[in-house]
């Protein structure tokens, strides 16, 4: 699965700082990059809160075989040695399609001991990768899209991470602090407490329906909603978020990919389409039970077992995850969202759940988070991009 993807590495870069004895070497073999997917496992070995990645995850994503990023990406992953123990990590990457005109290099997959010294090489490392390239400015932690894992955890480390999250020791971001690096945005997240009793916004569901013409759709089952709406779906994900900060517009070869990776797993329970009288999406949220725990006991491996801990997980749960959420830029301010909340909040409370962890929000779009204004909610975690001039 690994050819295509060596093809793109020269020889290693290797730089030493000599007081230091630390080595940043480039990923260039299989060897390495089962150092690099599989290091966290040690660093965060003992730590409850933290939930590892699925493995083959972490390997299709530096598969340009299997990323279709690649398209319009650049990346290469290190790792840094103190002889011949690692002791850091980081991804280095360009989006050409987000990032040209702000010439910013990306760093992601950024973890490393207790040590200013490793984070340095690290970091100093993508920075050069990136004036290689024309780069003027390094941004992270960002994955190749908003599809991958960003923002550095800032708040909330007492809380068990979201499977689709990142989840970091509190000392990363002082030192990234102490190198000079800036906040560039942060991302909030909140709880949403389900009670029996409907919130009173959904008495207005049946004129949003009648006044704008659009409905819920209720497949009878989650391969059928693909099927019909999949691809249209994400296409409205791509013009519902375009404005936000750092997008990527997918291409259709990524959001086949993401359609042939997650359908599998969605409930048609936990998945709100919203499409006008010509049956065309106009709004959507994908929520699914949380697999923090089951990913964790499994230790990031679906195999040989590991998968029968995910199975339970997404039958029975008293927590979902919700993973997106868009409408339309001309259906917003239409009441869409009501008729999406309504359908999911009675399907939780008939399936047990009484609590939602909602996907990280950009700290100013207060669009969405006003969304949940009639709900109780929880402050969870709050995430942070960095940036800083090179």
């Amino acid at each position: 699965m690994f050819e295509n993807y060596f093809l793109l590495f020269s020889q290693p870069i290797i730089i030493q700082y000599e007081a230091m004895a630390v080595n940043i070497v480039k990923v260039e073999d299989k060897k390495q990059l089962r150092a690099f997917v599989q290091y966290p496992l040690k660093l965060y070995k003992g730590c409850e809160n933290w939930v590892p990645a699925l493995e083959g995850d972490e390997y299709d994503a530096f598969n340009p075989a299997k990323n279709g990023a690649y398209e319009f990406c650049e990346a290469d992953c290190f790792l840094a040695y103190r002889g011949d123990e690692v002791v850091g990590r980081v991804a280095a990457i360009v989006n050409h399609k987000a990032d040209d005109d702000k010439k910013i290099v990306r760093f992601g997959w950024l973890d490393f001991i207790e040590d200013e010294e490793v984070l340095k090489a690290l970091l100093d490392t993508v920075a050069a990768w990136g004036k290689e390239r024309g780069r003027t400015e390094i941004h992270g932690p960002w994955g190749f899209t908003d599809m991958d894992k960003e923002g550095l955890l800032v708040e909330g480390y007492e809380h068990l991470s979201p499977f689709t999250c990142l989840y970091n020791y509190p000392y990363y971001d002082t030192m990234l602090q102490k190198l000079g690096y800036v906040k560039d945005v942060d991302w909030t997240q909140s709880v949403l407490m389900l009670e029996k009793e409907m919130p009173p916004m959904f008495k207005f569901a049946h004129l949003v329906e009648e006044r704008f013409d659009v409905h819920v759709v209720r497949p009878k089952s989650i391969k059928e909603l693909s099927n019909r709406y999949g691809m249209a779906i994400f296409h409205m994900y791509n013009e519902s978020f375009a404005p936000l900060h750092g997008f990527s517009p997918l291409t259709d070869r990524q959001i086949e990919s993401y359609l042939s990776t997650y359908v599998p797993i969605l409930d048609k329970d936990f998945v709100a389409v919203a499409v006008n009288a010509d049956d065309e999406p106009v709004g959507f949220v994908f929520c699914v039970p949380s697999l923090s725990k089951a990913v964790k006991k499994a230790n990031g491996r679906l195999l040989p077992f590991g998968f029968l801990h995910v199975l339970k997980a997404l039958k029975v749960n008293d927590t979902l995850e919700a993973l997106m959420i868009g409408v339309l830029p001309k259906y917003q301010g239409y009441g869409v969202p009501v008729l999406l909340f309504k359908y999911l909040h009675e399907n939780c409370i008939r399936r047990g759940i009484d609590k939602v962890i909602l996907n990280p929000q950009l700290e100013e779009n207060y669009k969405v988070q006003n969304l949940f204004g009639e709900y109780k909610t929880v402050p969870f975690m709050r995430r942070r991009a960095y940036k800083k001039s090179i």
